[in-house]
C-alpha cells in the first residue's frame, strides 16, 4: 500500500506540472537568445502565443505575439517581443532611423531614455526598444496601450540576453 501511495503523489505530481498553462508562466521563456523572464499580468491562460519569423529591410526579425480572442471573432494583441538582426542595427540612432521607416513613424517621434541594465534605451508610450550589442535589437510593443507605460518597461527590463549567436 505504501509504494501505492507514493506512485499516486508523484502521478498528481507531474500531472500538475504539465498543466500549468504555458502562457500563465510569469518568465523564463525564450526567444532569439532572449530570456524573457516578466510577462504582464493581462498575459494569462486566456492569452495564445505565437511565433513568426521574417525579414524586412536587410533585419531579420524573431517575433512572439501575444494575443486574447475576441467575443465574434478576431483577436486583440496584448503584446509583442521582436528580436531584430541586422548589419545596419550599429547604435541607438542607426535602430531608432530603422524603428522609424518599419513603424511608419514621424522622424520626430517623441521618445524618453531609460536604462536598461546599464544600456542606453528609449521608449514611447507604446514601444520600449535598445541594442544588446551591435546588429541585435529588442523591442517590446504595446501596440493598443492596453499595458500601461510601467507594465511595458518592466516586460522590457525582464528580458536577458542569453546567447549572441
Amino acid at each position: 500500500m505504501h509504494v501505492v501511495r507514493w506512485i499516486v503523489v508523484l502521478l498528481v505530481a507531474t500531472f500538475a506540472l504539465v498543466s500549468v498553462p504555458a502562457a500563465a508562466d510569469p518568465g523564463g521563456e525564450e526567444l532569439d537568445g532572449f530570456t524573457i523572464e516578466h510577462l504582464p499580468e493581462q498575459i494569462d491562460d486566456r492569452t495564445s502565443v505565437s511565433d513568426f519569423e521574417y525579414e524586412w529591410g536587410d533585419v531579420s526579425f524573431s517575433s512572439r505575439v501575444w494575443e486574447k480572442a475576441l467575443e465574434g471573432g478576431g483577436a486583440k494583441v496584448v503584446l509583442q517581443i521582436l528580436v531584430m538582426r541586422g548589419t545596419g542595427l550599429t547604435d541607438m540612432a542607426a535602430l531608432r532611423d530603422f524603428l522609424v521607416e518599419y513603424h511608419e513613424r514621424s522622424p520626430d517621434w517623441e521618445l524618453t531614455e531609460f536604462d536598461h541594465h546599464g544600456l542606453p534605451a528609449l521608449h514611447g508610450e507604446t514601444e520600449a526598444f535598445w541594442l544588446p550589442t551591435e546588429g541585435v535589437a529588442i523591442e517590446v510593443r504595446d501596440a493598443l496601450g492596453l499595458l500601461g507605460r510601467e507594465e511595458l518597461l518592466a516586460t522590457a527590463r525582464g528580458i536577458r540576453f542569453t546567447d549572441p549567436r
